[in-house]
């Protein structure tokens, strides 16, 4: 009677198999969807960061708003100046973020928390240096594209500016 029942079990084993899998996908996709704009700005922060760890300076102030400026004092070509900075000191870079939340003003504005590790090889003694920051972006849509017009940073456990 054991061996019977058990080779029941086993023919039915594939479409147990298939009924879990398709809870899995159906439970996956019952999280809260993303708008729209959501996902544009989470593409943007994604493109960014694999700009950022390719030292493509150009292609990062693309993203930045011609009308940049933050509580540092810095307009576009500051920002600009800083990344030539940080890219000439580092070897390689690599980043690990957290978008911590993004927060939509209808359709054409967005401000983003986000948290990331830095490390990058260098010249130094140790041969690295690595830092987590946290970052507030605000961002607007400048026709079809977004562009960063504003950020505040400053090293984990620390206040922003």
């Amino acid at each position: 009677m054991k061996r019977a029942a058990t080779q029941i079990c086993l023919s039915n084993l594939p479409r147990l198999l298939a009924v879990a899998t398709a809870c899995l996908l159906i439970l996956g996709g019952c999280s809260e969807p993303q708008t729209e704009p959501e996902e544009q700005v989470r593409q943007l922060l994604s493109t960014v960061q694999d700009a950022i760890e390719a030292k493509q300076r150009r292609e990062l102030l693309s993203f930045v708003s011609p009308a940049y400026s933050d509580a540092h004092g810095n307009d576009r070509d500051d920002i600009g100046n800083l990344f030539r900075v940080y890219f000439l000191r580092q070897n390689s870079i690599k980043i690990i973020s957290s978008i911590d939340e993004i927060r939509l003003f209808g359709d054409t504005a967005a401000e983003v928390d986000l948290t990331a590790g830095l490390a990058g090889s260098n010249d130094r003694a140790l041969g690295f240096s690595a830092s987590a920051y946290r970052f507030e972006f605000e961002l607007v849509k400048e026709g079809d594209d977004w562009s960063l017009v504003s950020a505040r940073w400053g090293r984990l456990g620390d206040e922003l500016k």
